[in-house]
């Protein structure tokens, strides 16, 4: 591949619904550049996007995916397949990040699906331009002013134009016509031809629209509109860039990936009308300094992704922010306090690694075997450190228990769940020092099964799942003392020891603490450390259900010792007995973990979420509104939320979020105290 200046960079996130089209989109755009010999599909496998396994066995995307091409050998257009399904949406945003628009895709039967809803959202928190593909106009029932209307609702505060109609629909779709140049193309050749006749009108009425988007964008071609003058396709081309910029306008444009009718025209507006990234951007640092995409500004890359390989290793994908990236170069990485050197600089189409000399401000690459960059990273010279803005990814929101499925997968778990989360950060690991459980946690049920899926194909390590313990506590609610003797005779030394105990209730979140009270030599100092000892051994492993002791003051203020017999082990255990009987007197509770939810539904859901909630025990702490949607803030215990993304979205139809965040322990209600104890004793037998 040929290398491109700023000024011929496309940077173009796909973004919409799972099943609207991109992958097919993208398969017709590379054969039609003539960067592919063949034209693959999604159903047979063989996309150049869809490449992972785990993806061709599902037939859907699951991570963003790079495919470059050269168009009319004047541009390069960098497309970016991201997926649809609700779950990867760390992958959407981390290609929103690096892209200057955002193209929307929507089935021309469907119109706006619940997967368009959300990623347009994600492009509006980038301040991203927009553009719409109507997309699989020759679907059975395809309809491209329904879809158009569709749009209009759910986005009533963009403003849109149509720029490429179809000609005809479903089996009769054979073309578009091209509103700003006035000219039609047939066929998947895009053969020119003149505008049908029933269409000459609606074309002159949406040419004379766009020229006013356009006067709006630009002053001079704003006089020359008010003084009357008609502009021409290129002046309205560059105000519709401004006004893209601007965010003013979305354009529509109409197609059908699979026959590739209308992919081609549609390609040239997008070379013709989407800014370059020097137009567009500046480079936002992580302090808010901002400088500009160019040659001379510092250099910095932000990785955006990376994957694991177990052939090739770790692959890292940057965008070259600004400065000119050289293979062969050494650059630094700030995070990690270390120098990277890059033997040699890629451009990635799929799986395949196409190799360049030097990557221009704004375009996209990857390097291979950078053991110390991980996602979020910026790569600069070391003499001129940078930090570029990162992709804000979501906290995850799903959490599975894993377990090795035999003793050879124990030792590669920990090391393969590192790798699978740098690839893809919003996934995390734990081990969870409560139930000594590894938790892997996601954006949703598919989200966890794809990683554990992913590990077994790429790293030959089976893991099982299963819904994870809740993490509850162990405390007391009141003061109460015990007293223990430890007295053992075995023929020869005998063991002594008596320890008088009492234990209070300390605040919340105050932990453990040990009181020394004793007076007058009833006990020797030198046995104090021996009783801690044997009262820590409670702790970890809890008195009434096996949970961790928190939040207790344990005071020794009386015993006695024998001058022969007494030693440290029967201290230990004299200690411990008295601990366990004090508990069990003090009113002991179990505490659960309490989490904030703000769930965000639209409106006609409202009702269903909050009798949902109030039956998870939820206490609703308030609610807002947010155009037609309703944000409810409510406390609820983790205990009956493990469940909660898959149930949110079938009460919402796929269309709720929520975001939770953990607030404190309470006390777990007697009756289902009394349960969750009767399991742990049932389980410990």
């Amino acid at each position: 591949m040929k290398e491109y200046t700023t000024e011929q960079l496309r940077n173009i996130a796909l973004i919409g619904h799972s099943g609207s089209g991109k992958t097919t989109f993208v398969e017709s755009a590379l054969f039609l550049s003539k960067a592919t010999k063949r034209q693959g599909t999604v159903e047979e496998g063989n996309t150049v996007t869809d490449f992972d396994a785990e993806e061709i066995n599902r037939n859907i995307s699951l991570s963003t995916a790079l495919a470059p091409l050269e168009w009319k050998k004047k541009y390069k257009l960098n497309l970016l397949d991201t997926p649809g399904y609700a779950d990867f949406v760390g992958e959407v945003k981390s290609a929103l990040r690096v892209t200057e628009v955002a193209l929307t895709f929507i089935d021309a039967v469907a119109g706006v699906e619940v997967g368009t809803e959300l990623t347009w959202a994600y492009a509006e928190e980038e301040k991203l331009a927009q553009l719409v593909v109507v997309n699989k106009m020759d679907r059975e029932n395809a309809n491209f002013e329904t879809a158009l209307e569709s749009l209009r609702e759910a986005f009533g505060d963009a403003q849109f134009v149509p720029i490429l109609l179809p000609i005809g629909s479903q089996d009769d779709f054979k073309g578009v016509v091209n509103v700003l140049e006035k000219k039609a193309y047939l066929g998947p050749e895009s053969t020119p031809a003149a505008i049908p006749a029933a269409m000459v009108e609606q074309v002159k009425e949406i040419n004379f629209e766009m020229m006013e988007y356009a006067a709006e964008g630009n002053d001079e071609l704003l006089m020359k509109y008010l003084e009357g003058e008609e502009l021409t396709a290129e002046e309205i081309a560059v105000g519709l860039r401004a006004a893209l910029i601007n965010r003013t306008v979305v354009p529509v444009l109409a197609a059908a990936g699979v026959s590739g009718v209308g992919v081609s025209p549609l390609l040239d507006l997008l070379a013709q009308l989407v800014p370059h990234p020097a137009e567009a951007t500046m480079v936002e640092c992580a302090d808010g300094e901002e400088f500009a995409v160019a040659e001379d500004s510092p250099l910095a890359l932000l990785v955006f992704k990376t994957m694991a390989d177990p052939f090739v290793g770790k692959i890292s994908y940057f965008r070259v922010c600004s400065g000119l990236a050289e293979g062969g170069n050494t650059f630094y990485n700030p995070r990690a306090d270390e120098n990277e050197r890059v033997s040699q600089l890629l451009t990635m189409r799929g799986s395949e690694q196409l190799q360049v000399a030097r990557l221009y401000p704004g375009d996209i690459g990857a390097a291979t075997k950078m053991g110390s960059v991980l996602t979020n990273d910026t790569l600069c010279y070391e003499e001129q450190p940078v930090e570029v803005r990162g992709v804000n990814f979501p906290s995850p929101l799903y959490s599975v228990a894993i377990y090795p499925h035999t003793k050879r997968d124990t030792s590669k778990m920990g090391s393969t769940l590192t790798r699978i989360c740098e690839e893809d950060p919003s996934l995390q690991w734990e081990q969870n020092p409560t139930t000594n459980e590894t938790i892997l946690s996601g954006m949703g049920g598919s989200h966890v099964d794809t990683a554990v899926r992913r590990i077994k194909s790429r790293f030959d390590v089976t893991l099982d799942t299963r819904i994870p313990k809740v993490p509850y506590k162990e405390t007391v609610t009141r003061t109460a003392s015990a007293r223990y003797r430890h007295k053992k005779q075995s023929g020869g030394a005998g063991q002594f020891g008596e320890v008088h105990m009492r234990l209070e209730p300390r605040a919340r979140d105050t932990g453990f603490e040990y009181v020394w009270e004793v007076y007058g030599g009833h006990i020797s100092t030198s046995f104090r450390p021996s009783v801690e000892k044997g009262v820590r051994s409670v702790l970890k492993g809890g008195v009434i259900a096996g949970y961790p002791i928190v939040d207790v003051l344990a005071a020794v203020y009386d015993g006695k010792e024998h001058p022969v017999d007494s030693k440290d082990i029967a201290f230990q255990v004299a200690g411990r007995e008295a601990f366990k009987a004090a508990f069990m007197q003090a009113s002991p509770v179990l505490l659960e973990p309490i989490y904030r939810f703000v769930v965000t539904v639209p409106n006609e859901f409202t009702g269903d979420i909050i009798s949902d909630l109030n039956g998870r025990r939820g206490r609703v702490q308030g609610m807002a509104q947010e155009a037609s949607k309703a944000i409810i803030t409510v406390t609820a215990p983790l205990a009956e939320m493990q469940q909660y993304a898959a149930n949110l979205r079938a009460l919402t139809q796929g269309r709720g979020m929520y975001t939770l965040k953990f607030v404190n322990y309470a006390v777990v209600p007697g009756n289902l105290a009394q349960e969750i104890i009767a399991a742990a004793q049932k389980e410990d037998e």
